[in-house]
């Protein structure tokens, strides 16, 4: 069972404003606001309170039993790195070769803390960081000032509570939390130019009643990297009544919810769906997901790829619209960004209840994957509705070489996609079914099952490989 924690109370308040902090859009007020949170855990606890105006911040240490409050009308914005002013620099990583530059350092960001515990960042106001934090990954060259990636960073932290505030804009993560236990983010809207909610090597985590808008990456994504330098899993989380979705950035935030953007970088359409992976070394379990929605995005992705188990994931009553590439994606993988002699990926005890999408892309069909001598395991999928937008001809399929650079014939094996090749749908191709496609499995059950297709698709709904005891009972394919 989940445990939520109660953040911990502390009476005394340290407004940044006695600290010096003008909150004008102009002056820089990181070391006010520094100040003041290095003054409230010195005395035992506190909370730090941004009144209403405009905070220009580089990087903000946070403490252990302190809140920071943004209150309504407040807006914590990047500063812009100068000649002479920048972020603090990314710490060194021996483990940074095991997963991208950008999830294996935390200091080069907007707010940052470190081993800490009783955290709480909460709050009606904003964290702006437009125009100023890098959706790119990389070191900053040497001898310049550090350029922030992310606007909040914890590592190796107990009792974090995220509640109320917006995120705008805000780079490679809006939240990179790694080695984070007993964390509750909820009623918190994220609108961005890369990842929302990244929870790494994370234990006891509730996400609750957010909404994230991710057009170029992902919305909500679990995983389990080797960052820490051992291999810890994710569990024992839930996620519920949130919203995900690719509408262009900012337009959440404002209200428009506009979709100009029809791809995002990697050349598949808009991103912000929930997903576990890619990196995988630590191990998935005890997840749950249920009462979601995801509008104008990709479908619900549960990707193993670098030697994690995946096991006991419950994911029941969500709501997809306009999905651009397959509904459902289970991808056991052979990428293995992990130690030499690191063991295999598994999957197994996956159950998928009680969803309901309409207008996916026709493309990839339902995708369960694993690899040739390690089959997907014990995926059980009932209730299940999907209605298919644009039929294909088998000329399609057979076209697809020379139209889809991230095409990989399914007649190689499905290890040989690695490294260089991310596991997504569109990495299989066109698929040669509408509806199914299930290779590399064992013990699936489909079961109360309704596939539709606008129109006549020249393929047939289900393709199956190297598959043993793949049950249908009541499926039905318009």
């Amino acid at each position: 069972m989940l445990l939520c924690h109660s953040s911990p109370t502390f009476a005394a308040t340290y407004n940044v404003r006695d600290y010096g902090a003008k909150g004008d859009a102009t002056h820089i007020d990181s070391p006010a606001i520094n100040a003041a949170l290095a003054q409230a855990a010195a005395d035992g606890g506190g909370t730090v309170l941004l009144p209403a105006g405009t905070y220009l911040c580089y990087s903000l240490h946070l403490q252990s039993n302190v809140t920071l409050r943004l209150d309504s009308g407040a807006i914590l914005r990047a500063a812009p790195v100068t000649d002479t002013e920048g972020y603090d620099a990314p710490e060194p990583n021996a483990y940074d070769q095991y997963q991208d530059f950008g999830h294996s350092h935390w200091h080069n960001s907007l707010m940052w803390g470190d081993s800490l515990e009783n955290v709480t960042l909460e709050g009606q106001g904003l964290i702006d960081g437009s125009d100023v934090l890098s959706r790119g990954a990389r070191k900053t060259a040497p001898g310049r000032p550090t350029v922030a990636n992310k606007a909040l960073a914890l590592r190796n932290c107990r009792h974090v509570t995220i509640r109320g505030l917006r995120f705008l804009s805000c780079g490679h993560f809006a939240m990179l939390l790694t080695g984070v236990d007993d964390l509750t983010i909820e009623d918190v809207v994220a609108d961005t130019n890369r990842d929302g909610f990244d929870i790494d090597c994370c234990e006891q985590v509730v996400v609750r009643n957010c909404k994230v808008n991710t057009v170029n990456d992902d919305a909500i994504v679990l995983k389990c990297s080797y960052a820490l330098g051992w291999a810890k899993p994710t569990q024992q989380v839930l996620i519920e009544d949130c919203e995900v979705s690719g509408y262009d950035v900012g337009t959440l935030i404002s209200g428009t919810r506009t979709t100009n953007t029809e791809k995002a970088p990697d050349g598949d359409g808009p991103t912000g769906r929930i997903k576990l992976g890619t990196e995988s070394s630590g191990g998935f379990r005890h997840i749950t997901i249920r009462r979601c929605s995801f509008s104008h995005c990709r479908g619900l992705a549960l990707e193993t790829v670098d030697g994690a188990a995946m096991e006991d994931v419950s994911v029941s009553h969500i709501t997809m619209n306009d999905i651009c590439n397959s509904p459902i994606y289970i991808r056991l993988g052979d990428r293995m960004r992990a130690p030499q002699g690191f063991h295999k990926s598994t999957v197994s005890d996956i159950r998928i209840s009680h969803v309901s999408v309409t207008d996916a892309d026709s493309r990839y069909a339902c995708l369960i994957a694993g690899v040739e001598g390690h089959p997907v395991r014990n995926v059980r999928i009932e209730d299940l509705s999907v209605q298919f937008r644009n039929p294909l001809t088998l000329e399609d399929v057979r076209l697809q070489r020379g139209r889809n650079p991230f095409f990989i014939p399914e007649a190689r094996a499905a290890n040989e996609l690695g490294e260089a090749n991310y596991p997504e749908p569109s990495a299989h191709g066109i698929q040669p079914a509408w509806a199914f496609s299930i290779s590399h499995a064992r013990n699936i059950l489909l079961k109360d099952v309704n596939m539709s297709m606008t129109g006549r698709d020249e393929r047939p709904p289900v393709y199956r490989k190297d598959t043993r005891k793949i049950r249908f009972r009541n499926v039905r394919y318009q």
